[in-house]
Formats: C-alpha cells, structure tokens, sequence
C-alpha cells in the first residue's frame, strides 16, 4: 500500500454532475505530451473551507481559483500547461491578496494526472500529491485505489463483496496503490479497528478507473466513489457517495458516452477552469 506523502497544508474541491440523461455541460479535458491534469480533494475532517488557489510560475498572473472548499468536496480536472505551480490556500472568503495560510509548489508533468489532497487533522494538516494511473483495465474489471479519509474509523480492513481484499489496517490519511477489480455493483466492507463494520454499496463500472474515498459523515462512515477515468480521451467529474450520513452526488461523463455505473446524482458544485488571467475575473465555484 502506498503511504500519503505531506508537503505544508491544503484541502480543496468539488463538483459533479449525474449523467441521468443530462447533457453534458462541457467536453471531456485532453492531456497531451505539453499538457498535464490536476485535481484537488479536501480530506481532513475538522479543516474548516478554503479558498484554493493554482498559480503558474513561468506564468505569473495566470492561475485557477477553487472557492468555499470542504472537507469531502473533490474538484474537477484542470488541463494545465506542464510547469511549476504554487498551490495555496486562505480561509474561505479571505482577500485574495492576502497572505495565504499555508502554500507549496508542485510540478506538472506532461502527458500525466495528479491529485493534490488536503490529508490529516488541521493540527498537522499536508498535501498528499498523488499520482492517478488513468490506464483502463481489462475487458469487464475496474480499476480502483482507496484513500482513507475517516479519522474515526482509522485504521481499516477494506474488502469489496467476499473474495476482494482491498487493505488491511489502512490508517487515517493513507491510501492503496491501484488494483484492478470485477467491474460491477459491489459492496464494500469497512471494518475499523475498533467499531462497527459497515457495508456501503458501491458501483465500479467495467473499463472504468476509480479512487474510492471513505470519509466521517453524521451517522457513520460514508464511501465516495471519484472517477478518474472511463474510456480514452474522457475523465469525468465528481463521485457518486453513499454510506450512513451520506448523500448521493454525481459523476458525470463528460462525452458522448453515459456510464452504466452511474445510475443516480445531484448537481453539487461544477466548475471547469482553464487557467483564466488575473486581469479577468477567475471563476469561483459555487457554494
């Protein structure tokens, strides 16, 4: 299993829609060999929001903004010019020319995917920079990966139906690596270390590519399934959750293509942001 690696402090966003014969509110992002994608989780439970921001180095005044931030939101994927960023953070509705709270750099390759997520308490709260494998499994599996975001649950047994060990004593803040699995309806066993076992039903389509969060919801644990990939050229956005405690959000593919493994989601936040100049006003998210 993969072990998280912290740099100084973030926790960042959001947005999905359903593809219950929705259209698709833009096209899927492309990633080529001078282009890299990025996504941002807010995953430390007692981190209040941010305003996340994304700011190129070689290129300064041009950057994405990510507003009202929390713990759970997952962000959609940005296609960025490969290079240098600063990623940074203030308190949600803080002046953006303020000193920010906590800030790192991270570097874009082309022709990749990465996820920067927020991890740990606020006491000692990181970046976990996470490279995402958007290679498709074979005919009729998944491919999936689990972060866990549960501080009170921590550590877990993960297993997916009867036969699918996913993790054993995973702890707070630490993920899997990729593993492929039967694609399909399935339900995923959370097992802590010193509660009660959960069964949280999860739907990994088949050529699909997941990162499966389990995060503290009112009631219990919940389990958001983030999709990173579905067939060549489309990574759609947001995650379908489930879980005690937890509400249904959607994925939606961001194409032609309706995925079957989605089959109910609510409009939560959406926001694609190619890198707007400072000198025009930067998308916000909506709360």
């Amino acid at each position: 299993m993969a072990r998280l690696t912290r740099v100084p402090l973030l926790a960042l966003l959001c947005a999905g829609l359903c593809a219950l014969g929705l259209p698709a509110a833009s096209a899927a992002p492309a990633v080529g060999a001078d282009t890299g994608l990025v996504r941002m989780m807010h995953l430390s439970p007692d981190t209040p929001s941010v305003d996340a921001y994304i700011d190129s180095v070689s290129a300064p005044g041009t950057g994405v903004v990510l507003s009202g931030v929390s713990y759970g939101d997952v962000s959609a994927y940005q296609t960025v010019p490969a290079g240098t960023y600063t990623v940074s953070a203030r308190g949600a509705g803080a002046d953006p020319s303020s000193p920010p709270v906590l800030a790192t750099t991270v570097t874009v390759t082309g022709g990749t995917a990465t996820t920067i997520a927020g991890v740990g308490y606020f006491a000692e709260l990181g970046f976990a920079v996470l490279p995402d494998d958007l290679t498709l499994p074979a005919a009729g599996q998944a491919r999936a990966r689990v972060i866990n975001a549960a501080a009170t649950a921590s550590p877990v047994d993960l297993s997916l139906g009867t036969d699918t060990t996913l993790a054993r004593g995973l702890s707070f803040a630490d993920s899997t690596d990729y593993v492929d699995v039967p694609g399909g309806a399935e339900t995923l066993k959370v097992v802590p270390g010193n509660g009660t076992p959960s069964d949280l039903p999860v739907d990994l389509a088949a050529g699909s590519v997941y990162t499966v969060l389990v995060l503290d919801r009112s009631g219990g644990l919940a389990v958001s399934t983030e999709l990173d990939a579905a067939s060549p050229g489309v990574v759609p956005v947001g995650g379908v959750e489930a879980g005690a405690g937890g509400a249904a959000d959607g994925g939606v593919p961001a194409g032609p293509l309706a995925l079957a493994g989605v089959a109910v989601g609510l409009l939560l936040l959406t926001a694609r942001t190619r890198l707007p100049r400072r000198g025009h006003e930067p998308r916000h998210l909506a709360a």
